[in-house]
């Protein structure tokens, strides 16, 4: 039997790193994230504005500067994907 993680996939298995540190994520990291769960992006001056198409209530704003980003933006990803989840059972 194949072990769990070899059937994530990529957004899959950093939604879960994700939830286990908060620390260390970087703007493409978010991209990935937010387009595999199938938010569309919008591109603002400083920061990247991502909706669901299907609940427009499920949004996120990432600012695309260089490095680590602040804590909270990984903890907005996690409550959106989490509300996500509980709304697509």
């Amino acid at each position: 039997m194949l072990e769990p993680s070899l059937l994530m996939s990529r957004g899959e298995k950093l939604f879960v790193k994700m939830q286990r540190s908060k620390y260390g994520w970087e703007y493409r990291d978010f991209d990935l994230l937010y387009t595999h769960f199938g938010f569309e992006k919008t591109e603002g001056s400083e920061h990247s504005l991502y909706i669901h198409p299907q609940f427009s209530e499920l949004r996120g704003s990432v600012s695309r500067h260089k490095g680590d980003l602040a804590i909270g933006y990984v903890q907005h990803a996690i409550k959106m994907i989490k509300k996500l989840k509980e709304l697509i059972e």
